[in-house]
């Protein structure tokens, strides 16, 4: 009985051993839960601040975007802007030069008589004005010029009431009223009617005066969109001419042809010799870049500016490089166009072969086609358009 009663356990010592596990186990489980509760917190966390990242990320770059589109936009208005100025820039300009050439056109109307100055100062509109550059002496070389690529009688006429395109050799007077010299310009004149007369005396050494008063004189009579200058001892292709013009219609400062930098020649007795050579620097410079005078094509505008300031423009010896050095400093695109500088046949003949058919041709070894009164005419046959290229061409 004493045995049994020893091994019995109390029933205090029970409660106390199950309250120490009781705590024992919930201080287990709270070690357990505490980091899982916490690990994920974190991980909420963490996925809280991607998505607040790329809510924040793609809400920049959208305005980063609108930003560049804004700046895009900015941009694109200035350039608008810049071209609208220019535009009104250049239509300012022209209206002012044509402003100038009105007011001369009407002072020359109030001193003339009523009757034959009301004819004189109507402008006719025109696509383009030639002047063929010619002298006394060159009765054959207009001749040969007629007999090939400069239309006649009732056909020149057509030409400029339907193509608006004028030809007429240029020519000023004698020294002396009256001369012999004038009265035979006067008896081919009203035998051929394709004669523009200048204010100016002839000489060879006054070409740049000659050059001047052309200009000024066709910008009085025609209102044209080109004024072009000829030599009469050149191949003209009218046709291909007023294509390639057209093609510039819309620009409102250009100056076309063979552009070129041949040295200044200081040397005297030397064709070509520059008086005037120290302006261009040291010995053995080149000129600056200019059409080739045996033939180039000037805008409206620069015809007009050069009709209103001329008794201004400085004339050096050669006419080409005068009426390159007017333009220096102006706004000027310069068209340096090589089909107006070909050489005679077979070149100019192969070209035309080619497709690529010349607007000028002559041989640079003479300024102009070698004995041009024999050979212009050859030239026009191995090297003409046609003459439906002329009538069929788009200006």
């Amino acid at each position: 009985m004493k045995s049994k009663s020893s091994t019995k356990v109390s029933a205090k010592w029970i409660f106390i051993f199950s309250t120490c596990s009781f705590f024992l186990g919930m201080m287990f489980t709270n070690k357990l839960w505490v980091p899982l509760e916490s690990n994920n917190q974190l991980i909420t966390l963490k996925r809280r601040d991607q998505e607040e990242l790329q809510i924040t990320s793609s809400d920049c770059t959208t305005e980063i975007k609108k930003s560049r589109n804004q700046d895009k936009d900015v941009v694109n208005e200035v350039y608008k802007t810049h071209e609208a100025i220019q535009s009104l820039d250049k239509s300012i300009s022209m209206l002012q030069m044509e402003l100038s050439v009105s007011r001369k056109s009407h002072e020359k109307m109030k001193t003339n008589d009523d009757s034959s100055s009301s004819a004189s100062s109507i402008r006719k509109k025109a696509f383009m004005v030639i002047g063929i550059n010619t002298a006394f002496s060159s009765r054959k070389r207009r001749d040969s010029v007629r007999q090939s690529w400069m239309p006649q009688g009732e056909q020149l006429r057509r030409l400029e009431e339907e193509k608006g395109i004028v030809v007429r050799f240029m020519i000023g007077h004698s020294a002396t009223s009256n001369s012999i010299l004038d009265r035979a310009l006067d008896s081919e004149e009203a035998q051929h009617k394709d004669f523009l007369r200048l204010d100016h005396v002839e000489g060879y050494h006054e070409l740049s005066a000659k050059t001047k008063i052309f200009f000024t004189t066709a910008v009085a009579k025609w209102d044209a969109d080109f004024y072009v200058k000829v030599d009469d001892d050149v191949h003209v292709n009218l046709g291909t001419l007023a294509a390639n013009l057209a093609r510039h219609r819309s620009k409102p400062r250009v100056y076309i042809g063979c552009m070129k930098s041949g040295p200044v020649l200081a040397q005297k007795n030397v064709k070509y010799h520059e008086p005037e050579y120290w302006k261009f620097g040291e010995e053995g410079n080149k000129y600056f870049r200019h059409a080739t005078g045996q033939i180039y094509a000037i805008s409206k505008d620069l015809a007009s500016y050069i009709s209103i300031n001329q008794p201004l423009l400085h004339k050096y010896a050669n006419e080409d490089v005068s009426l390159g050095a007017w333009f220096i400093g102006l706004e000027v695109e310069h068209i340096d166009d090589r089909s107006m500088c070909c050489g005679t046949p077979p070149d100019c003949e192969w070209k035309a072969q080619a497709g690529n058919v010349c607007v000028a041709s002559f041989d640079w070894s003479c300024s102009g086609i070698c004995k041009s009164v024999e050979k212009l005419k050859f030239v026009h046959e191995q090297c003409g358009e046609g003459e439906e290229a002329l009538w069929n061409a788009l200006l």
